[in-house]
């Protein structure tokens, strides 16, 4: 159960990005499955088809997902409910079981305008290269961002 700070001054505004992180129940590991990791970044790519939301940046690390985006609609626990339920389905049908797939609650950190959107993105591309996973950002297959790579900051 998520600790009720999580939800303290939370708020959910339109045009806002923000950087989101959250885990698998248990931190089980199900996205070194290239078809769960895949299903995963398929579910981000249609918040964004619906525009509910502007993906800047993601990975699907094995067990977590980091997100940078824009909230264009509804909130953040709305988006945040869309995307869990919508790859929990897949995930539990692929699995041959029931049951959560994703610990309860996220972590949110809401961007100031003087925030560095690429700097960001960086820090999150650069998530599998610091869990050694990849040798440089760009290598990693479940890593997604708006900017080429070439053109992030070092980190």
């Amino acid at each position: 159960m998520p600790s009720p700070r999580l939800h303290y001054g939370r708020h959910s505004c339109i045009g806002i990005v923000y950087a989101l992180t959250t885990i698998t129940h248990a931190r089980i590991r199900h996205f070194h499955q290239p078809d769960l990791a895949g299903h995963v970044m398929q579910v981000l790519h249609a918040l964004e088809h619906e525009h509910r939301v502007c993906n800047l940046a993601w990975v699907v690390m094995p067990d977590h997902v980091h997100w940078l985006m824009q909230l264009r609609q509804g909130t953040l626990g709305a988006c945040l409910q869309r995307f869990k339920s919508r790859s929990s389905l897949h995930i539990n049908r692929h699995l041959g079981r029931s049951g959560p797939v994703w610990q309860p609650g996220y972590f949110d950190h809401a961007l100031r305008k003087d925030d560095d959107l690429r700097r960001q993105a960086t820090y999150i591309l650069a998530n599998p290269v610091r869990a050694g996973l990849a040798e440089a950002i760009g290598e990693y297959p479940y890593a997604w961002c708006r900017w080429p790579t070439d053109d992030l900051p070092p980190r």
